[in-house]
């Protein structure tokens, strides 16, 4: 949601020295001799803007806007719709006013049992929010009906720590430090047994990806070694964890009361550590964050690692996976483009070098679950 893209298109990565492999078997990068961080603290990310503009719903390309616009309005009427924030064949996002307020509008159009069953669970996670508030900022509910798949939520302030899903240069180190404490934060809250529910099913998620050929017959074999180990310890301590589901950074804003989170579809209980998979895998120029999130997840004991090297390796392949499919969309799209065409061309080639730098984190992973599975 809000401005941050969720495109798979990686934009170009300037050419600079690969950094070191992971040091040690769990992921602890070794200390590059310059540091790379703060690169980028001159490109932040815009902060709120203004509202102004016009909304076109003129024309066939209009009908599905004014069905959404319809379908906000039922659920709150006040709502005065003023910009179009991001529109795809899925959903659209719509910013407007409430009163004296700001509010986002978001519509499903793509009424898919996946999408749909997607967006009624960002919709109770908001409602559960009114109740029992999480120890980090969120958006708060206005108006939500899961029937329609309408959700209308409060505008926040504040800009994204990243405008990509995969930043090209490390966010300011200001910025890594407080949405890694604000994920710690909500990684320690505790909601009331029955608020939320488990997302992920990970012996089926391993068993399909193995299927798929994403993992190779020791993966599953391993994964599935620290996955019954880290249930006979949860039979004892309890592991489960409640994660946001998809901290990216782009779903992190900074405000100036601190940070914020949106996007809460993928909220729920998780193994321990997924949130921080997450920001590891796509903190990829940044080596000293990678190096404090190793740390935090291995600071809990072996089975908090054990579920921290499960979830890397999860959202890894998902990402490689999800690069992969739109690398070969690209070279389908491109195809029939003219030689030398810059622009085609270009958008390939930033897709296969993010891929490249993804398919070496997943093997550093793979040698951290090698290592894992020898200590038990």
């Amino acid at each position: 949601m809000y401005a941050a893209s969720s495109s798979v298109s990686a934009p170009p990565r300037p050419p600079h020295p690969r950094q070191p492999a992971a040091g040690g078997p769990y992921l602890a990068p070794a200390r590059p001799a310059a540091p790379v961080l703060g690169a980028g603290r001159a490109r932040r990310g815009p902060g709120t803007q203004p509202l102004s503009g016009r909304i076109d719903m003129s024309g066939p390309q209009g009908a599905p806007l004014r069905a959404a616009i319809a379908s906000v309005h039922r659920i709150c009427p006040e709502f005065a719709p003023v910009q179009v924030l991001r529109r795809s064949a899925r959903s659209v996002l719509l910013v407007g006013t409430t009163g004296r307020s700001t509010a986002v509008a978001k519509c499903l159009l793509d009424h898919s049992p996946v999408w749909t069953e997607r967006i009624r669970h960002e919709i109770a996670a908001y409602r559960s929010f009114v109740r029992h508030r999480p120890p980090v900022r969120a958006p708060r509910l206005i108006a939500a009906d899961p029937d329609d798949c309408t959700l209308v939520i409060e505008r926040m302030p504040g800009r994204p720590t990243a405008l990509q899903r995969h930043p090209v240069e490390a966010p300011p180190r200001a910025d890594i430090r407080a949405a890694l404490g604000a994920v710690c934060r909500l990684n320690a809250w505790r909601p009331p047994a029955g608020t939320f529910d488990a997302p992920l099913d990970y012996a089926e998620r391993i068993s399909r990806y193995h299927e798929q050929g994403l993992f190779t017959d020791r993966d599953l074999g391993d994964l599935q070694k620290l996955l019954h180990g880290i249930a006979h310890t949860s039979g004892r301590q309890g592991m489960g964890q409640f994660c946001h589901g998809d901290a990216l950074l782009s779903n992190i804003l900074m405000s100036p009361a601190g940070p914020v989170l949106v996007d809460w579809e993928h909220a729920g209980w998780y193994l321990p550590g997924y949130d921080l998979a997450t920001l590891w895998s796509i903190l990829g120029d940044a080596p000293a964050a990678r190096r404090q999130i190793s740390q935090i997840a291995q600071s809990s004991g072996p089975a908090a690692r054990d579920a921290f090297l499960v979830n890397l390796m999860l959202v890894l392949t998902r990402e490689i996976r999800t690069y992969e499919m739109a690398v070969q969309r690209s070279m389908r799209e491109t195809a029939p483009a003219a030689p030398g065409h810059p622009g085609a061309v270009a958008t390939g080639e930033e897709q296969r070098l993010l891929l490249r730098r993804l398919h070496d984190d997943c093997q550093t992973a793979r040698r951290a679950v090698r290592a894992a599975v020898g200590t038990r």
